[in-house]
């Protein structure tokens, strides 16, 4: 019961950093379409005034966008310059960072939350933890500590319910 005690505390102590990871990533996500949905305005007026500080030059945000690489055919004729900074550059900018995230962390985030133990446990899932494991620590259990780990985790689903 020793040994076993010793690597629940351990797995309990991993498993935080784990959670806490995983709300960091999920808080993350939340403030960056904050960012995209709210700040355009305020960024906008950070460049301008940053460009007029230092002498550059500010495209009228109204006038037309005209393409200066590749085939300006195929531009809509009613685009304007704030459309094309807005729309093309900064959301497609802030999108491809929210799916950068969502490729590198979904499955991390869905088999994490098996270890948060709110909702009294219902996300509670023996084989996503034990996957868990697998995934990130293979060095870290022999393979009859993770055998004991999936009865263990078992009995423990049952125990603190």
């Amino acid at each position: 019961m020793g040994i076993t005690d010793k690597l629940f505390q351990a797995l309990q102590n991993q498993s935080q950093d784990i959670l806490n990871a995983t709300h960091l990533v999920s808080s993350t996500k939340k403030l960056i379409q904050q960012f995209r949905d709210e700040k355009w305005d305020d960024l906008l007026a950070t460049v301008i005034s940053f460009c007029k500080e230092h002498g550059l030059d500010v495209p009228d945000m109204n006038a037309r966008y005209v393409a200066r690489f590749g085939q300006s055919c195929h531009q809509q004729e009613d685009s304007r310059n704030e459309h094309y900074y807005k729309v093309d550059i900064f959301n497609t900018g802030i999108d491809s960072q929210v799916q950068e995230l969502n490729h590198w962390f979904s499955e991390q985030l869905t088999l994490s939350s098996t270890l948060d133990p709110r909702e009294a446990f219902e996300s509670f899932r023996v084989n996503d933890i034990c996957s868990l494991v697998d995934n990130f620590y293979p060095i870290d259990f022999t393979d009859d500590e993770k055998n004991d780990l999936k009865k263990e985790l078992d009995l423990y689903k049952y125990d603190v319910v």
